[in-house]
């Protein structure tokens, strides 16, 4: 972390040093829209012919031009000052301004030599953007430099705020498309400033780009009065400096003071609370950036407007292989660039062009910052013995899963406390979801106003509470992009608030996967309570495991989903999941008091093989097959399965059962469909090829047909799961609702072991009128009935 006093404002630049800016712009100008039409000539040596252009044109012009002014003025700042710094690209499919940037500085070539920094090279990047083979249209995992899915809007900001927590003295720069500032998460993330420390954090200079227009409409930002804007954004805590105009040596002027202006206010500020105590919070600089869209492109299009409209976003000139006068009209853009003083007859960028750019690591495309796992440590999990709970006889005792993991991701927060690379985010769920210990080793971290009654605010805080799941998830995203690790808590019905943001990351990781130069991050980790089966208090609006099958629909190398059946299993899962690397965990456990089922060796073992039988759960003696499977997987069918299977061992002592619990979801799979997937041989052997299979599962019901319906005994599979009957109500009156009950369970296995439903009639009965009961008792009592609520193991 660095103490020194900011650098001094630097003085206006020269007229030498704006024409190198311009060259460089113009440079990156030209390789933008070459990528988007060329596929041959590159330097048009030769008149453009229709051959010279690809047969579909594909990409994004119209936020390119102000793309690439931001990456030439950050260039300069870097290279003047020496500062470590990142930048997020927020406008969509910007990725023709960052990939001719990268293949300027070089990046490029040294991450892709076959894209040489000359004429050849130059033609292999023309052509393989959005060609088929070659790289997206947007900044994509292949793009160097980038941590930032291009793609999807929203996300940009947050994800600049993530990749600033603990890197001090790292500038993160996010420009922000002013069609994207119009999206829900977009606007939460202003709220992210309030978060960031001075002291241990890095900056974060946001860059609003006012283009006025969207793919077919004006933005709003882009038309507000200038002081509603202004207003907006000082509301939000930040200093806008503004640059505008459509002249580019006045904007190349305005842009390098706003630029310097920006740095040295952070400078200050960071200095003023690093070394000055002052603990006020910041009002950080930011940049409004207003020029026209598809800036110094064609003006109009068979006499139709194109600059400084909404006609520019995409392809300004649609017809150019088939319309002589639109490949007329792409040459003389071309060559408005000048492309002959900014490249030298090889291809290579002239020296004027490469002025500005810093060298080695720190230019954009080569910060390891962009690529984590250069900078990621293992992360120092302590031993589960000093975590994991006593269990004697199976079923008897009663933890908290959720509070017993509190105290591991205490220990874990303890042991980073002076490297700082570990977090924990949540959407104002923390204690709730009993993770509190947290709060022996950190508070939550808090910039703004604090009041006497507040409760583990911290301005070094590392656990990240803020009531936005989308702004949670944004921050632990750029986080471990940026090589740190992470947890997000949240509850399991409110993940789906975060199911296209996660989509993207799961892209991400599996493309990023497939990069040799990117190294592995840390894992994604979610863990999810407050689940479906304990809502009963919150009613049917907080009741939705649904997340689950949205994760599993994904690419099976990265995801992974396990469902521990109590607190050693939670805590073994947990273990695994945090020194994991390059997956998105979904972790699915409750907070509610819930029995014991396996001590620390057992719940190792259990969840080293994902699925296994419960041998002491079941009434097997080895001389013949089980006559049922009874199998579960999450902690409430746990506890159901195993009441059922209790009830069974007493009411029909002669039946061979079977108990299997999984934790592992991915085990359900077949083996080439997933890593973690079981061979047949080994699924028939653990749930036989024949025999009634009674699946009590913490979701939908379906998803496990839908895991296991190509095995040899699926058709002997019957699920039980949530079937969306929610309500306020008690815990158990939940499972009998969806018929997840023991006692519907046994009137399963009565109804499905071949000759049981003669001999049963009177067990079968005897269910049946225990959940009438039920239905009385708990709307007298408000309780669930004594031998639920009290029951415990005895086998």
């Amino acid at each position: 972390m660095s103490d020194a006093p900011p650098t001094p404002p630097t003085t206006c630049p020269s007229d030498e040093e704006i024409s190198a800016l311009d060259a460089h712009w113009r440079a990156a100008n030209y390789l933008a829209v070459g990528q988007i039409y060329l596929m041959a000539n590159p330097l048009l040596t030769r008149p453009l012919a229709p051959e010279h252009i690809k047969p579909r044109l594909l990409g994004h012009w119209g936020t390119s031009p102000g793309l690439n002014l931001v990456y030439t003025h950050l260039n300069r700042v870097i290279a003047a000052r020496g500062i470590p710094a990142l930048c997020v690209w927020g406008p969509g499919h910007g990725g023709p301004a960052v990939l001719a940037n990268s293949w300027l500085e070089g990046s490029y070539s040294e991450t892709y030599p076959d894209v040489s920094r000359d004429a050849a090279g130059m033609g292999v990047l023309f052509k393989q953007f959005s060609f088929p083979g070659g790289v997206p249209s947007h900044v994509a995992p292949e793009t160097p430099g980038s941590i930032h899915e291009g793609g999807e809007l929203g996300y940009s900001l947050a994800h600049a705020y993530g990749a600033a927590l603990d890197h001090p003295d790292l500038l993160v720069t996010c420009v922000i498309g002013d069609g994207e500032a119009e999206t829900g998460p977009l606007a939460g993330s202003w709220h992210a400033n309030k978060f960031l420390d001075p002291v241990h954090d890095g900056a974060v200079l946001p860059v609003l780009h006012l283009n006025g227009y969207k793919i077919a409409n004006p933005t709003v930002l882009a038309r507000l009065p200038e002081g509603e804007l202004d207003a907006l954004l000082r509301g939000y805590g930040h200093e806008p400096l503004y640059v505008q105009g459509d002249d580019p040596l006045t904007v190349h002027r305005a842009m390098a003071a706003a630029m310097d202006r920006a740095v040295d206010r952070i400078g200050e500020l960071q200095v003023a609370a690093r070394t000055g105590g002052d603990t006020a919070r910041p009002l950080w600089p930011m940049i409004v950036l207003r020029t026209p869209k598809g800036w110094t492109g064609p003006a109009e299009v068979d006499g139709v407007p194109v600059e400084d409209t909404w006609r520019a976003h995409q392809v300004p000139l649609p017809g150019v292989r088939e319309n002589p006068a639109h490949l007329r009209q792409l040459e003389e853009w071309l060559r408005s660039y000048r492309p002959e003083e900014l490249f030298d007859a090889e291809g290579r960028p002239s020296a004027q062009v490469l002025a500005c750019v810093p060298g080695g690591t720190a230019r954009l495309g080569s910060s390891p910052y962009a690529n984590g796992g250069l900078l990621l440590r293992d992360l120092p999990v302590p031993p589960l013995d000093g975590h994991g709970v006593r269990v004697d006889r199976p079923g008897t005792v009663l933890h908290e899963p959720t509070r017993v993991l509190g105290g591991l991701l205490e220990a874990v927060m303890a042991a980073t406390a002076d490297r700082r690379d570990f977090r924990v985010v949540g959407p104002d769920e923390t204690a709730s979801n009993r993770l509190d210990a947290l709060y022996e080793a950190t508070g939550k971290a808090w910039q703004a106003r604090t009041l006497p009654t507040d409760e583990h605010l911290s301005r070094d805080g590392r656990v990240m509470e803020v009531l936005s799941e989308h702004l949670c998830q944004g921050w632990l995203e750029g986080y471990l992009l940026t090589g740190r690790h992470g947890l997000f808590s949240c509850y399991e019905a409110f993940a789906h608030i975060v199911d296209s943001m996660v989509n993207q990351h799961i892209k991400w990781l599996r493309t990023s996967r497939r990069l040799p130069w990117r190294r592995p991050i840390a894992s994604l980790n979610y863990l999810l309570t407050s689940h479906v089966w304990r809502q009963d208090h919150n009613g049917f609006s907080h009741q939705d495991p649904g997340f689950v099958d949205h994760i599993l629909n994904k690419s099976p190398e990265v995801v992974r989903v396990y469902l521990p059946p109590d607190a050693n299993t939670l805590l073994s899962v947990a273990d695994h999941a945090l020194r994991s690397r390059d997956y998105v965990n979904v972790i699915v456990a409750g907070k509610q008091p819930s029995l014991d089922w396996l001590t620390l060796d057992q719940a190792r073992a259990h969840c080293a093989r994902g699925a296994g039988v419960w041998e002491w759960a079941g009434t097997e003696d080895g001389s013949r097959e089980p006559d049922v499977v009874l199998a579960c997987a999450g902690d409430v069918p746990t506890l159901e399965i195993l009441a059922a299977a209790g009830l069974l061992r007493r009411h029909l002592p002669e039946l061979a059962v079977r108990v299997v619990n999984v934790v592992d979801m991915a085990r359900l799979m077949p083996h080439g469909e997933h890593p973690h997937g079981m061979p047949d041989s080994e699924y028939d052997a653990l749930f036989t090829r024949d025999k009634p299979v009674i699946f009590a599962y913490h979701g939908y019901p379906w998803l496990i047909h839908r895991l296991a319906y190509r095995r040899t005994g699926h058709a002997q599979l019957h699920v039980r799961g949530y079937k969306e009957e929610g309500t306020t109500t008690t815990p158990f009156d939940m499972v009998v609702r969806n018929d997840l009950d023991r006692y519907r369970l046994v009137m399963d296995v009565i109804d499905r072991v071949p000759g049981l439903g003669v001999r049963a009639v009177a067990v079968r009965q005897a269910m049946a009128d225990t959940r009438t009961r039920h239905h009385a008792w708990i709307r007298e009592h408000g309780t669930d009935l004594p031998e639920v609520a009290d029951w415990t193991w005895e086998g």
